[in-house]
Order: structure tokens, then C-alpha cells, then sequence
């Protein structure tokens, strides 16, 4: 199968094309054979993957960036207004095309999986496209990250089914038309867009409301707002819902999580029947995405034993629990955990993978309007580490709010018995974290901004 390429999406210029879903979207386009161009702020390995498919990324944004012949302009929420090539395509009459709106298009006349809730949707989208490459299906995916395995967060596959990820952040997600909806918690996030927990429930009714006629809802039974979310849309008539979890009364019902090591064995009834296979990363959080990740492939008809089986070779995500290296004995890994949820899981889920390693967090507050809503939160979350180093509160979209620093999720962890030190330098960091580690130890740099980067760094540390 070879969807086409909408006229818009012919010469589509993009502006932050390095960012992980902007840049997904620019490579399907250019294996389809569209004259993709685009700009980021910097230089990166993304960039120079999108150059071999044979797009023209600039670095910088400046209007003469933006060819007169493009059919349109891609962006963001990100991307701001005064932006020169968005002032510029206004100039020229090029239509602009939101992000969420390219990516729809991609899916038309495919069967496609859209992966939506507040976290693991890049695990349990990842998951998918792992397992269904395995069973030779060649699907098409959109990733927030890249995998492990094939090293790309997307890509154009001859097959007919498409996995996505859903972003629920800016309501994007209620753009798609999916044969299958996998919702794995409701939570309160983005506060910049959403005033309360009813606003959620309703955007995510809203995307659930999109599925396609017969198609399946595959939503987590033990999360509160998602089994809210559940009563909300269960009757429909054209909508098949399947639970799935830890509940008596799941559809996909999990009998059992053993952890071994930095993986876990699984063992769920489906249909009366008990089937066992191996997640290969460590923590109940990413067993629970592999069996939704199981119930939406069955729903698409695809034999349950040969989906569990491939499920199990999926090995990870960057950014996800993603082991950095070792260095005099210390182990360094990388998580993207941001939200007090995503921190207390990942923390918990190295707990149990290392019991007997003292754990070092270097944590990275993202965005002031979700430190100024859930930084207490964040702060009781690391109460869960030996031992934390705070950095200052990394801006990505937003402007400073006053009075929102780290200081409140520091003030929040020392309340909760945690051994928790600010460092307003990042440069400072790995230096730091070189003096308190001892051989056995486990650091985790945590965050969705740049604290990535320190990884290495503090390898080097430990090895000089």
C-alpha cells in the first residue's frame, strides 16, 4: 500500500522540524517522496537523519528560510506568533498546517492506533511498532521518541496499519479518526491548556468520541480517570470498549507481575485463557503499557500469543529508563519523567530492578505552570531517592511566572524526609554527582528538557 501525499503536504516547509513530533511527521512525508523542508533553533542528530532522506533543514529561524514555492507551513502549539517564517508564509499566502493536522492526513485509509493518556504513551506506542515490524507487518508509526532497535521515532512502512501517538496536550489528538483508541490514564497536566480535571474528561471524550464506527477503546480498568473516562462513553453503540489491568473485572485482565531484573514476566487472561510473556524493561508501569499495547493489536485481529511474543522484543526508548553507560562502578540512566506520576513510577521501578543500590536523582523541573501546580507533588516524589540534586526549572514554551522556582520543590521534599540539594549551575552537575557516588550506586538524570545531556558528562566524571 502507498497513500498518496495531500497537495498541501507536497513541498511542506516545517518550522521546528527537529523536535520529536514535528520531525516524525517530515520523515514519513519524505519516504513518501514529498520535497520536505524545515528549520530548528540547532544543529542535531535529527537533523542530519532528515538531510540523508533528502530534506533541506536550515539552522535558525529567518524568513528567507521559507522557499516561495512551499504548499504550506507546518507547526506546532510551540511555535510562537512572531515567528519570522510563519510572518513571512503570511506574507506569501502559503496556508499554515498544524502539526496534529499533517499527521492525520498521513493516516487516511490506513488502520490506524492512536496511543493517548497522560503518561506512557511513547513506551506503549513504541511497543506496537516494535512488535508489529517483528510480525513482518510493516507498519507505519509516528513516535515521541526514538526506539532503541531501529533508532528512529518514525516511519512510512508498506503495511496497512498506522500506530501514533496522541497528543493530548494542546487537544491535537482530537483531530484523528483512529480504528483504535488506547486510553492509559487521565490525569491533570498542561495547565497552561487545561483549567481542570473536567476540562480533561472532556477533550479526551471528545477523542474517543473520533474513533471509526466498530472500532475498539482500549482503556486502563484500575486508573481512576480513565475508568471515569469509561463510564462516561461506555453504551455507545458503535464503540467496542475493552478494559484492561489489574481489576477483577478487566477485559484483559492482569493475573500476575514478576520483575526480573531490569525486565518483568507477565502473565494476563484474555478470553479465558492464560498467556505469559517477557516485558524487556524493568517496572509495572511499562508491563501494564505492554499488555494495552496487546489488547489494541488483538483488537485489530492479530493473533494474541504471536503479539505477546514480539511484544518482548521491544527494548526500550531513549530517554525511557535508558541506561546511559557505567563508569567506577556506578550506573548511569536517563528518564524522561516529568510529572509527579511518571517520577514516582520510574523511581519506584528502579527500586525494584536495583534494591540494593543507593539511587542519585539529578532532576529537572519542565515548563513553570506545571511546577506552579504539581511541585509539591514533585517534591514528595523524590522523597523516593537516596539522595537528589534540583536544577533550575527548564522553560521549553513558557515565560517565567513569579515566585515559581525550584525552591518549591525542594521546600516539598525536605518536608517529606528527602536529602535534597539545589543547583542553579548545570555545568556544575556532573562534577557534583562524581563526589557523592560510590561504586554500586544508581544515578538517574530525570526530566523532559535538557538534563539529558548530563549523562554523559557525569560519566566522564567517574571515569577521570
Amino acid at each position: 500500500m502507498a497513500p498518496g501525499i495531500p497537495a498541501a503536504l507536497e513541498r511542506p516547509h516545517f518550522i521546528g522540524i527537529g523536535g520529536a513530533g514535528m520531525s516524525g511527521i517530515a520523515k514519513i512525508l519524505a519516504q513518501r517522496g514529498a520535497k520536505v523542508a524545515g528549520s530548528d533553533a540547532k544543529d542535531s542528530p535529527t537533523a542530519e537523519a532528515l538531510r540523508t532522506l533528502g530534506a533541506t533543514v536550515h539552522i535558525g529561524h529567518a524568513a528567507g528560510h521559507l522557499a516561495d514555492d512551499a504548499t504550506s507551513v507546518v507547526v506546532s502549539s510551540a511555535i510562537r506568533a512572531d515567528n519570522p517564517e510563519l510572518v513571512r508564509a503570511a506574507e506569501l499566502g502559503i496556508p499554515v498546517v498544524h502539526r496534529s493536522d499533517a499527521l492525520a492526513s498521513l493516516m487516511d485509509g490506513l488502520r490506524a492506533i492512536a496511543v493517548a493518556g497522560t503518561h506512557g504513551k511513547t513506551t506503549t506506542t513504541s511497543m506496537l511498532a516494535v512488535a508489529l515490524s517483528e510480525l513482518a507487518l510493516d507498519p507505519s508509526y509516528a513516535i515521541g521518541g526514538d526506539l532503541e532497535g531501529p533508532g528512529t521515532n518514525a516511519t512510512h512502512g508498506g503495511g496497512d496499519i498506522f500506530v501514533a501517538e496522541a497528543d493530548e496536550s494542546d487537544r491535537s489528538f482530537q483531530k484523528y479518526d483512529p480504528q483504535v483508541a488506547i486510553v492509559l490514564n487521565v490525569e491533570l497536566d498542561h495547565h497552561a491548556n487545561y483549567a481542570s480535571m473536567d476540562e480533561i474528561h472532556e477533550s479526551f471524550e471528545t477523542f474517543v468520541g473520533k474513533v471509526v464506527p466498530g472500532g475498539t477503546l482500549v482503556v486502563a480498568a484500575d486508573q481512576a480517570g480513565a475508568v471515569e473516562l469509561t463510564e462516561r462513553v461506555r453504551g455507545r453503540s458503535s464503540l467496542d470498549v475493552v478494559t484492561y489491568g489489574e481489576s477483577e473485572t478487566a477485559d484483559v485482565r492482569v493475573h500476575k507481575i514478576t520483575p526480573r531484573g531490569l525486565t518483568s514476566e507477565v502473565t494476563v487472561v484474555l478470553n479465558g485463557k492464560y498467556l505469559t510473556f517477557t516485558v524487556s524493561v524493568p517496572g509495572r508501569h511499562y508491563a501494564l503499557n505492554a499488555v494495552a499495547a496487546l489488547a489494541a493489536g488483538v483488537a485489530l485481529g492479530i493473533p494474541a500469543h504471536n503479539l505477546a511474543s514480539a511484544i518482548g522484543k521491544y527494548t526500550g526508548v531513549k530517554r525511557r529508563l535508558q541506561l546511559k553507560g557505567e563508569a567506577a562502578g556506578v550506573q548511569v540512566i536517563d528518564s524522561y519523567a516529568h510529572h509527579p506520576t511518571e517520577m514516582t513510577a520510574d523511581l519506584e521501578a528502579m527500586r525494584g530492578a536495583a534494591s540494593d543500590a543507593r539511587l542519585l536523582v539529578v532532576f529537572q523541573p519542565h515548563l513553570f505552570s506545571r511546577t506552579k501546580e504539581l511541585g509539591t507533588e514533585m517534591g514528595q516524589a523524590l522523597a523516593l531517592a537516596d539522595a537528589s540534586l534540583v536544577l533550575d526549572i527548564y522553560p521549553a514554551r513558557e515565560d517565567p511566572l513569579p515566585g515559581v522556582t525550584s525552591e518549591l520543590i525542594i521546600a516539598a521534599a525536605e518536608a517529606a524526609g528527602a536529602e535534597v540539594t539545589a543547583v542553579h549551575d548545570k555545568a556544575a552537575v556532573p562534577a557534583a554527582v562524581a563526589g557523592m557516588a560510590k561504586p554500586g550506586d544508581v544515578v538517574l538524570t530525570m526530566g523532559a528538557g535538557d538534563v539529558t545531556d548530563l549523562g554523559p558528562q557525569i560519566l566522564d566524571h567517574l571515569s577521570s
